[in-house]
């Protein structure tokens, strides 16, 4: 698996073009931040089948619990088609 580096600055430039070239070839990007720390982009795949991830989040991340609670407390508008 070929992994590229890349600066922050690349990033900054173009980064919908970065992510979508990260996403079409499957391969990590890692980028090099300015203190000569390090974060890596990875594509996932998508599985229609594989939850995993909101799963993860919801067992992991009590922020994001308290989303979802407070979204299935809060009440819902009807969709109007326009006309």
């Amino acid at each position: 698996m070929h992994i590229e580096v890349i600066p922050l600055s690349e990033l900054q430039t173009d980064a919908s073009g970065l992510l979508a070239r990260c996403c079409d070839s499957g391969e990590v990007v890692v980028v090099e931040l300015p203190d000569h720390r390090f974060v890596a982009i990875q594509p996932l795949e998508a599985d229609d089948q594989d939850d995993s991830l909101i799963s993860d989040l919801i067992a992991t991340n009590p922020s994001f619990r308290a989303l979802i609670e407070r979204s299935a407390r809060s009440r819902r508008k009807p969709f109007r088609a326009s006309a």
